[in-house]
């Protein structure tokens, strides 16, 4: 079997909200392919997960507080969406700190559905072409993004998605996004 992410740890950055297969697919396909992963948060214990904003759908362990993480120790990024997930994290000082410390390393960034909202907090998106769930795509166009309708935008150092509808190829795009990428000086 080829792992093309063997030795790379990837960290998602989710509280409360989070949509659960956002968060839980990509980290699947991102193991199937030999990354470790980390799920940072505002706050400690679990994250409770949601199912379409609406229904509870269980709780995920908080490996690392975001103010104690480093962006050293990660080769990549995830952003899943919830409405209320990327919502609480662009008003949180530590998560829009260690989002725009990502951005600004270069490391590749997957960030799904109304993820982008954190992206939009840290001043990122200028200049920049990404996709979104429909009611994020007004906020990206006011940063100066360049807003599509497409299943997967490629753009530097950012592989954006609009849906759950999206992640198989979602996923397919941040494995060989992840793989391309340089991985951490050991």
């Amino acid at each position: 079997m080829d792992y093309p992410l063997q030795n790379k740890t990837v960290a998602f950055v989710a509280t409360d909200g989070v949509e659960r297969v956002e968060l839980e697919q990509p980290r699947g396909a991102l193991y199937g392919a030999g990354a470790r992963s980390e799920i940072l948060s505002i706050h400690p214990g679990e994250i409770q997960a949601r199912q379409f904003d609406l229904n509870a759908a269980g709780t995920f362990p908080v490996d690392r507080l975001l103010a104690d993480a480093s962006v050293d120790d990660y080769d990549a990024l995830v952003l899943p969406g919830g409405t209320m997930n990327p919502d609480q994290l662009r008003m949180n000082k530590d998560a829009v700190a260690f989002v725009k410390a990502f951005v600004e390393s270069g490391k590749p960034i997957g960030v799904i559905c109304h993820g982008p909202w954190t992206l939009v907090e840290a001043d990122a998106v200028r200049g920049r072409r990404l996709t979104s769930w429909p009611s994020v795509r007004t906020d990206l166009r006011n940063a100066g993004a360049e807003v599509v309708d497409e299943e997967v935008v490629i753009d530097g150092q950012f592989t954006s998605s609009r849906s759950p509808a999206d992640l198989p190829a979602f996923c397919a795009a941040i494995i060989d996004q992840f793989t391309r990428a340089p991985s951490r000086a050991a």
